[in-house]
C-alpha cells in the first residue's frame, strides 16, 4: 500500500487523541493496542521515507551469551 502524508497526520492524531480507531485513505481501522497503533505509525513513516529517496540500512548484532 502507498502510504501518504495525510494517513500518517490521521494515526498520529489517534494516539493523541487516545482513540482506538481511525480512517486511513478509504479503511476504517480499528487497533487492539496502543503499541499496535505505534507499529503502524512506524510502518507508515518508513515507507514515506523510502518513498523519499532515503534508505534504511540495518546491520546485525551478534550477542554472545557465557556457557
Amino acid at each position: 500500500m502507498s502510504w501518504t502524508q495525510d494517513d500518517l497526520t490521521a494515526i498520529e492524531a489517534a494516539i493523541a487523541k487516545g482513540v482506538s480507531s481511525v480512517r486511513i485513505g478509504d479503511e476504517q481501522y480499528t487497533f487492539r493496542s496502543l503499541s499496535e497503533m505505534r507499529q503502524t505509525r512506524d510502518m507508515i513513516r518508513d515507507g514515506l521515507a523510502g518513498a523519499g529517496g532515503r534508505s534504511r540500512q540495518v546491520y546485525p548484532r551478534l550477542v554472545r551469551r557465557p556457557v
